[in-house]
């Protein structure tokens, strides 16, 4: 299985929508997007994302879309993120794109957020080199509650 990523296509955006309405997804994820259902709101996030100065990448297993990784934010405050559609979860996909979304932004300190009840993701982000450097409280849309979440650093 081979995992790359590259530039954001606009035939990906299709993809990554009804990756972002998976209903077990969205519950693990916590922190998304007011409604995520809303065609329009998502087409000019991208619209945005895709203009801005972010590294935007989608996830490639095999030559197949399977999801998107990112690295956003003001320089000393930049975030990583990333979504991997449900049914490759816990193959090793989420690690291996995110090692190669970091080799790319050579920059650190970076941070990421997991909602706490996330142990999947926040083994990715430690097996990247990440680490528990705080912990917060946030309105989570997908769960229509505020919920604990991880805050993880890289570097310093």
């Amino acid at each position: 299985m081979e995992v790359a990523l590259r530039p954001v296509h606009d035939s990906d955006l299709p993809v990554f929508f009804r990756q972002m309405n998976d209903p077990e997804s969205l519950q693990m994820a916590a922190f998304t997007h007011e409604d995520p259902a809303d065609r329009d709101a998502f087409d000019a996030h991208w619209t945005r994302v895709r203009a801005s100065s972010d590294v935007v990448r989608t996830v490639l297993v095999d030559g197949d879309v399977v999801g998107s990784a990112a690295l956003y934010g003001n320089p000393g405050e930049r975030e990583v993120t990333y979504w991997i559609d449900r049914t490759y979860w816990g193959k090793g996909i989420a690690t291996a794109a995110l090692r190669d979304l970091l080799a790319e932004a050579p920059e650190r300190p970076l941070y990421a957020r997991v909602a706490a009840d996330n142990p999947a993701s926040r083994r990715v982000l430690e097996k990247c080199g990440f680490v528990v450097s705080g912990h917060d409280r946030g309105f989570a849309n997908a769960r229509g509650e505020e919920i604990d979440e991880l805050v993880l650093t890289l570097g310093s």
